[in-house]
């Protein structure tokens, strides 16, 4: 095994070279660190085959020595030959038996590191040097501007791009130049996904079992798997690294994010949600946020496996759709109402007619006659903005039987409950709230941005004579998300709203494992409408609202 002898700063250090690839800079990333500010983040990688070993500059700023000649490509350092990167001169040599020991990290700046390899992968910069080489390539031989021109889709874009990263592939592989341990195939998936897709992120989205991806700029990433927040080891080469990627999904929807406006709301076409922040608002680089929704899509099956709810409160929230109650699901971020909205809009018969109202759309109905509103940002003159409420008040023009809105955060809250109370029942909207009696606090200051200076009696008598079901979620500590309370609003008793719950989830414990025990069960109460089913030709069982019977009830529709 080579020894590497260094001289820095007036130390001597011996490093034992094990085969692979070795890389030298300043970056935390490099196995053999050297913290000054005239030697690159990734200035060099010397790579090590048995006792051959080679220096190869990666086109850092102030060059790669070797015995006082600039290298241009991989030169051969054995038999003693000095290498000088900026101050720090470096000599390999046969080991000696004492030497072939490996020393202790030292925990200096600027000392060469143990022969221990990081906790993360030391090929990972190796590859990305190596990626960065070939993208530059890429973009030499295809011509995107012709293409473009001559009509070329984004099929046929990737099409090329993948041929001619091939080619670009297989000629490095033929000219030895490729480091070892590097599998051809990954590299050439990881250039395509950097050059026409959304680079590091695509392992990330094709992962079934991360919900949430957090970007905290370029070299911190972090998703969340089962509840929990993990660090993942997704990098980025830097801050313009992750804006190409931002201005890659935000471009198609006919958005954008710049200085003058420096955060947007977008969706991936799968309908990911996305949300973006750049400089001058975040100071620790390009922010992306992606909630991830599952490639199939959630089944009240799913739902009661999951212990999300019961299987009586599926059939339950079935009967309300089916009988045209409005809905309002409410919950914290991340809770899972957008998700448990999905869900409740599966059991809108195929036969109506569903208008969605969404700030970015990400609401999947599998019914046929569905029509979508996105709402639009102003352009950078600061006009041609279209919100949701410009929205919901054209979308009772478009004669719905049901209007879903993706969220109410402001005064288009009015407009909701006004077309819940003029004829267009079975109308579906997510709300954030804390609790099912907060739901009813935040409709009132909802309405009230709406800019009608209405008494507070009136908002009062729109939300009792409009909202007929609250359902609230939560996302619990062991990071489990429930359904914890559905709950009937009943009317207007003086000056306050009531309500009943229906079913509620009573926490009794927390297992070992740290996961929440307890029991979602029907509290007694019965809907006060539950009376009128046989005169509409349903069949319903009182005893599903029942908390001492566990059997589970269907309801029967003619």
């Amino acid at each position: 095994m080579p020894v590497l002898t260094s001289m820095i700063g007036g130390r001597r250090e011996t490093v034992a070279l094990s085969d692979g690839a070795w890389l030298v800079g300043r970056g935390a990333m490099c196995r053999i660190r050297l913290d000054f500010p005239e030697i690159s983040e990734r200035h060099a990688i010397m790579s090590v085959r048995g006792d051959r070993v080679t220096i190869e500059d990666l086109h850092s700023a102030n060059g790669t020595y070797v015995d006082g000649e600039p290298i241009d490509s991989a030169v051969s350092i054995e038999d003693g030959r000095v290498v000088q990167i900026g101050d720090c001169l470096f000599r390999v040599s046969a080991a000696s038996a004492a030497e072939a020991r490996a020393p202790e990290p030292e925990p200096d700046a600027g000392d060469v590191a143990g022969s221990e390899a990081p906790a993360v992968d030391p090929m990972r910069e190796v590859r990305r040097n190596v990626q960065e080489q070939i993208q530059k390539e890429l973009l030499k031989r295809m011509d995107m501007k012709r293409l473009t021109l001559e009509g070329v889709d984004s099929g046929g874009m990737e099409q090329i791009a993948r041929e001619k990263i091939s080619q670009i592939v297989e000629e490095v592989v033929a000219k030895g130049r490729l480091p070892a341990g590097i599998d051809a195939v990954r590299l050439e998936e990881d250039v395509f996904n950097e050059a026409l897709r959304l680079g590091p992120l695509e392992e990330l989205l094709a992962d079934d079992s991360i919900s949430e991806i957090m970007v905290n700029g370029p070299r911190q990433v972090y998703v969340e798997r089962n509840g929990k927040l993990v660090l993942s080891d997704c990098q980025f080469t830097d801050d313009a690294s992750v804006l190409a990627i931002i201005e890659r999904i935000v471009a198609p929807l006919g958005r954008r994010i710049d200085e003058s406006q420096p955060y947007v709301d977008a969706r991936l076409p799968d309908g990911s949600r996305v949300n973006a922040i750049i400089a001058p608002l975040s100071l620790s680089g390009p922010a992306v946020t992606i909630r991830k929704f599952s490639k199939n899509a959630m089944t009240c099956a799913d739902f009661v496996r999951f212990g999300t709810w019961s299987a009586n409160a599926a059939e339950f929230m079935k009967l309300c759709v089916m009988l045209r109650k409005n809905v309002i699901v409410a919950g914290g971020t991340g809770s899972g109402k957008t998700t448990l909205l999905n869900l409740l809009s599966g059991f809108i018969p195929k036969s109506e007619r569903i208008v969605t109202v969404e700030d970015a759309a990400e609401l999947r109905l599998m019914q046929p006659h569905v029509v979508r509103l996105e709402a639009r940002p102003a352009n950078i003159e600061g006009k041609g903005a279209v919100t949701i409420r410009d929205l919901v008040r054209n979308c009772l023009r478009m004669r719905p039987d049901r209007i879903i809105v993706g969220e109410c955060r402001g005064g288009e809250a009015l407009d909701m409950l006004q077309a819940m109370n003029t004829g267009h029942d079975g109308s579906l909207t997510t709300v954030h709230a804390n609790s099912p009696r907060d739901v009813i606090s935040r409709l009132e200051t909802m309405v009230m941005m709406s800019g009608m200076e209405l008494p507070s009696r009136a908002i009062r008598e729109q939300i009792a004579s409009a909202v007929d079901i609250i359902i609230h979620e939560s996302r619990l500590s062991d990071g489990s998300r429930k359904v914890v309370a559905i709950t009937e609003v009943t009317g207007l008793e003086g000056n306050q709203i009531v309500m009943q719950d229906i079913f509620s989830f009573k926490q009794t414990g927390i297992g070992r494992d740290g996961k929440i025990i307890g029991e979602f069960k029907p509290t007694g109460a019965i809907p006060t409408w539950f009376e009128t089913l046989p005169g509409r030709g349903i069949t319903a069982d009182i005893a599903m609202f029942d908390p001492s019977r566990e059997e589970d009830f269907k309801v029967a529709y003619r």
